[in-house]
């Protein structure tokens, strides 16, 4: 595996104001975002905790109203419940994701 330096080396020669203007770049574009580093990452957190949550909760309501109005053998609340947590965790990582990818390509971006 090559390492970062030897792939700078293997890359063509840039000349030295493209070098200075894209550190530049760089450090506007890291002011720019510093003021929402720790609260978007707070905030983050909390939407995908709301995610899973929202939709396990939800079930489990489901499930208990069913079980009151329909008892039965099986319990709805636990089969809800599951389900509810299954999608809220789909949900979070589709959503966490398609994060990602705008970062990555924001990255490629910022490179190009």
């Amino acid at each position: 595996m090559t390492e970062p330096s030897q792939k700078r080396r293997a890359t063509p020669k840039r000349s030295l104001s493209q070098e200075v203007g894209s550190k530049a770049a760089r450090k506007l574009k890291a002011r720019r975002n510093s003021g929402q580093g720790v609260w978007f990452g707070l905030g983050m957190m909390g939407l995908i905790g709301w995610s899973v949550a929202i939709p396990t909760l939800l079930g489990a309501a489901l499930g208990l109203w069913l079980d009151q109005r329909y008892p039965g053998r099986h319990s709805w609340t636990l089969a809800l419940l599951v389900a509810g947590l299954v999608i809220g965790c789909f949900n979070a990582w589709h959503w966490v994701a398609k994060e990602e990818k705008e970062m990555r390509e924001e990255q490629d971006d910022d490179h190009a």
